[in-house]
């Protein structure tokens, strides 16, 4: 490891805005912020939204710093990416932003029913050759079902094609209510301050050529999201 990420992984036990639990604090057993996020954490009750798999943690940061009366969570489990994002809110004094080292998996022993607003996934590894572990697979969709609300939306923003037809699939397989689709965003021309956040490798990918797809949709009815049968999972 260079002496880079150790100075920042040193450096990120010091942040106030940085949560860093152990294995056995989450591990089939419920995290000791869960149901307590807005009155321990933040001091503040307003709507959480999560960034899951926020890299360097540019999506909550913006976000944060253009809704000031909502609550943002960015959790992802490199730390010397969420160094950068965690270091960027304290140095702009932005108080309702925090982040949670931590992988996805364990994610349903963070939040309690109800307890989260919106979720948004920004450039997810889009994991080709197991799409169990996508982030928007059946398997993940179901841990989500458990906190978030029920008018509660989840944001997909990708680069990659497979990803986007396969959350569509999955969308369509269990009737979830799809209320934005397009394979390409900013061909729309639209003005949107939300979405036209871009993230360092959006940048990158844009200019490389790539069309940046999005999806927009709701985990309506209590039933169990079950896999599309072509995904191979």
């Amino acid at each position: 490891m260079s002496k880079g990420k150790l100075e920042k992984f040193s450096e990120m036990h010091t942040f106030p805005n940085v949560i860093q639990p152990s294995f056995r604090e989450v591990f089939q057993k419920d995290f000791r912020l869960k149901d307590k996020w807005n009155r321990v954490f933040f001091n503040k009750d307003y709507p959480i939204t999560l960034e899951l798999g926020c890299g360097k943690g540019e999506y909550s940061v913006e976000l944060a710093r253009m809704f000031p009366d909502r609550n943002f969570l960015g959790i992802d489990i490199k730390g010397a990416r969420l160094w950068k994002g965690a270091k960027a809110a304290l140095q702009d004094n932005i108080q309702n932003v925090g982040f949670i080292r931590t992988r996805i998996d364990f994610i349903d022993s963070f939040f309690a029913e109800n307890e989260v607003n919106e979720i948004w996934l920004t450039f997810p590894d889009p994991q080709l050759k197991k799409p169990r572990k996508r982030l928007t697979s059946s398997r993940f969709l179901n841990m989500y079902k458990k906190f978030l609300k029920t008018d509660g939306c989840i944001h997909l923003k990708t680069d990659d094609p497979e990803l986007y037809a396969y959350t569509l699939s999955v969308a369509r397989q269990n009737n979830l209510k799809v209320e934005f689709a397009t394979d390409n965003l900013y061909a729309l021309n639209f003005s949107d301050q939300v979405l036209s956040i871009k993230t360092y490798y959006e940048k990158i990918w844009i200019e490389t050529g790539f069309n940046i797809h999005y999806m927009r949709f709701k985990l309506s009815g209590n039933h169990v999201i079950e896999e599309p049968a072509e995904s191979g999972a």
